[in-house]
């Protein structure tokens, strides 16, 4: 269920900031033919939080009817309360899920005990397999060891998304939580998160970087080819960087896919387009690492991809 590449899938939106569901279907049809092993929406990366309740129900559905079983389809319920989040649960099931995601609900800050109680109140509206989301940096709360042992008793708990950037969760839950499967969700820590046991990542760049995202879930899980998998991290840091340090994360990832040719649109308030100067900065840097990365993938020789690292480096 939660292994391989995972990816958020970002909602296109016409100039008007309406849905584009024309342009969904094709961020679909791009990732599935990129090779992902699912999808996840209602996730950050497609605004979620700029949707309507109708919206995001009937994103479920489409996502559903488009995907049509090739690959699993993963539905993010997360909602300021438990009652919001269990009746998003109950719709991703009716509109035929494969799993949910879940994270803390933000700004209420509950302790352990109280997050805990809410993600069981989650699965027992649905039933689904259950990927949790750990990201402190947004929620303002952690899904720390208490709250592990609580839900880690129900084998609906299959995975977490771990987020939080701090190495030593990796750790803690490849050591002390073996039956919950790992899934990256520190961009800059992929390659890290693959030595420890990861068995998915949940990344962006299957927006528009998709085969290069599959090939170095590859080059790792498969391959164990980690001298590659270092080269293939070096040419995508800086990329990384760009997108998540930013303060711009939402356009970056909408200005990358359209970079692709592919239909991303504007964002919804409250998030306002890029600046030109940092489209400008982003494109170098997107081409730049795809440069690289071609090379890589091709095969190229150790001095023309040590070349492509450099210039990566001085992008």
């Amino acid at each position: 269920m939660f292994k391989g590449i995972i990816p958020p899938i970002i909602t296109p939106f016409h100039d008007d900031l309406a849905i584009n569901e024309a342009g969904y279907a094709e961020m679909i049809e791009y990732m599935i033919a990129g090779g992902v092993h699912g999808i996840v929406c209602g996730g950050t990366t497609g605004e979620s939080y700029a949707l309507t309740r109708d919206e995001r129900v009937r994103q479920f559905r489409f996502a559903k009817e488009v995907i049509g079983g090739r690959v699993p389809l993963i539905c993010g319920v997360n909602d300021m309360t438990t009652t919001g989040a269990c009746a998003y649960a109950t719709a991703a099931k009716e509109a035929g899920a494969d799993g949910i995601l879940i994270a803390a609900p933000p700004y209420s800050l509950p302790t352990e005990h109280e997050l805990a109680a809410h993600c069981l109140d989650v699965d027992r509206a649905c039933g689904l397999p259950i990927m949790l989301y750990n990201y402190p940096g947004r929620t303002g709360v952690e899904m720390g060891s208490d709250f592990l042992e609580q839900v880690s008793r129900r084998e609906t708990f299959k995975a977490i998304k771990e987020a939080s950037g701090d190495i030593n969760r990796l750790h803690l839950l490849a050591r002390d939580f073996p039956n919950i499967e790992i899934s990256c969700g520190a961009e800059d820590q992929a390659l890290e998160f693959f030595v420890w046991g990861a068995t998915s990542w949940v990344t962006p760049m299957g927006n528009f970087f998709v085969e290069e995202a599959v090939d170095f879930y590859n080059v790792c899980t498969r391959d164990k080819d980690f001298d590659t998998a270092r080269a293939m991290m070096t040419a995508l840091l800086p990329l990384m960087s760009s997108i998540e340090g930013g303060g711009n994360f939402a356009q970056s990832v909408k200005y990358a896919a359209a970079f692709q040719g592919l239909p991303a649109g504007p964002v919804r308030p409250p998030m306002r387009e890029m600046k030109e100067e940092l489209k400008r900065e982003l494109h170098q840097v997107l081409e730049t690492a795809k440069a690289t990365l071609d090379a890589i993938r091709s095969g190229a020789s150790g001095h023309d991809r040590a070349r492509h690292v450099r210039l990566v480096g001085q992008g």
